[in-house]
């Protein structure tokens, strides 16, 4: 058999390979690497595999560990743990339940609102679905919302982290699209290419951001207004009347000064996302002793859940090195690259194919996952025909929101299931989160159609 096509052939049999394993339920960083080796061993017998290609992970790993640009992760990470932990998203829902009480849906709205602000100042998906399922759900089915409206709300909103800068996995796959970006303009001749930043790919988020949040906001309103008894209003008692502006300025003010601390800082070109992280991780253990919150027993737990959180991604990572190495040597990039760019319907149905491959795997692979394995071999086809990285980083970034929320085997309703009480069935949360997957679709579809959308704020700031 020819070299060449037997060693895509087991490229292919590796991604597969992966994926199979992953679902028996083995650790994914082990698997990235260990099924790599064991493919890259096979591919060294049949002579389609070099091993002394493996010298270059040194190097790699290197190169990762002494990344500016990643030292922001653990420091988001941190600042998203503090919050989360010093009870200011609590506060937020009881004080914007109050203010929008009055009116039907005026929780529900709450619960986004804060939902997006939780998303702007944690990041991380996981501990802001379980928060907001346990501090929200019981309020909203006490006050006779309709549990599977409520579920939804939560999932939709809890996920928001996946998109809403500055979420972890902007900053992993805008340094990822920036080195594909540069490496995909040289090879076309462009030996002073055009850079992309992590900055960029944040900018490039906040209007499809504050997109799904006003999609999500005017679902609220039709229910309120078709269905007004699944989601009905909750009267504020006048003696909780007396000294509400004060609460909301002070449960609102001080995390919204954080936030644009952070983003402001970036956007503006004061500060990069590293630098800009360390305030963020300062501010909010500021805010923690502010409010009465920062103890030694909680800053331990605040550094030992980060350690955990920044060790998964970074173990990902390396074990990505691997799998990447193997599968570009053995001939895969070129198989993909075959078959994206001789697809029907050029960049449109490339595009399609690499989304609906990331929605799939969204079922069983975390997002960290699915950008080191996916992104790397399938961006630089995508560049190389013509797509904007900031548009595709955008994208990649609503579709695996949405695949996060999809029934049956999203993340986040495995998260709510896990905090919602017994009276609350599987079968709820699932009908309850299909009606925002549809306005997810529709954010992504209506982002492709107009790009400008995602690149136009970028373009607007930087030019």
């Amino acid at each position: 058999m020819d070299p060449v096509l037997l060693g895509e052939i087991l490229s292919g049999l590796m991604f597969f390979g992966i994926i199979g394993f992953l679902m028996l339920g083995f650790p994914v960083a082990f698997t990235l690497a260990g099924v790599s080796l064991i493919f890259g061993a096979i591919g060294m017998f049949f002579g389609v595999f070099d091993p002394s290609n493996f010298g270059s992970l040194a190097n790699r790993f290197l190169g990762t560990m002494t990344n500016e640009v990643f030292v922001a992760v653990p420091l988001f990470v941190f600042m998203g743990v503090v919050l989360e932990r010093s009870k200011i998203a609590e506060q937020l829902l009881t004080t914007m339940g109050k203010l929008f009480g009055n009116v039907r849906g005026g929780l529900g709205i709450s619960v986004i609102l804060v939902g997006a602000l939780l998303a702007a100042s944690t990041g991380v998906v996981g501990a802001t679905v379980v928060t907001m399922g346990l501090i929200s759900l019981p309020a909203m089915l006490r006050s006779g919302y309709d549990p599977k409206l409520a579920c939804g709300i939560i999932c939709a909103s809890g996920t928001l982290g996946q998109i809403v800068p500055p979420s972890t996995v902007l900053i992993l796959m805008g340094d990822m699209l920036s080195g594909i970006n540069a490496q995909v303009q040289m090879a076309q001749g462009n030996f002073a290419p055009v850079p992309m930043s992590v900055g960029d790919l944040f900018a490039g988020a906040l209007v499809p951001s504050a997109l799904l949040i006003v999609l999500y906001l005017g679902w609220m309103l039709v229910k309120a207004v078709l269905d007004p008894q699944s989601c009905p209003a909750t009267p504020v008692p006048e003696s909780e009347k007396k000294g509400l502006l004060l609460e909301v300025v002070t449960a609102l003010v001080p995390p919204l000064l954080l936030i644009m601390a952070v983003l402001g800082s970036i956007l503006g070109g004061i500060a990069t996302p590293t630098e800009a992280s360390s305030v963020g991780a300062v501010g909010a253990m500021l805010l923690a002793i502010l409010r009465g919150r920062m103890s030694f027993t909680m800053l331990r737990e605040a550094v030992q859940s980060t350690a955990t959180i920044t060790t998964m991604i970074f173990v990902i990572l390396f074990g990505a090195a691997v799998f990447s190495i193997v599968f570009r040597m053995m001939g895969g990039e070129d198989l993909v690259h075959e078959f994206l760019v001789n697809m029907p319907g050029g960049l449109g149905m490339a595009i399609l194919v690499v989304m609906a491959l990331m929605f799939v795997l969204g079922f069983i692979l975390d997002a960290f996952e699915i950008i080191f394995i996916v992104v790397p071999i399938t961006a630089p086809v995508l560049l190389t025909l013509g797509i904007d990285p900031i548009l595709l980083g955008v994208m990649i970034g609503v579709n695996l929101q949405t695949s996060f929320m999809t029934p049956p085997f999203g993340f986040s309703l495995f998260y709510l299931r896990g905090v919602a009480p017994n009276s609350v069935s599987t079968g709820m949360i699932y009908r309850g989160v299909i009606p925002f997957v549809l306005l997810q679709l529709v954010a992504l579809a209506i982002i492709f159609t107009f790009p400008a959308i995602a690149t136009w704020l970028p373009r607007w700031l930087y030019s």
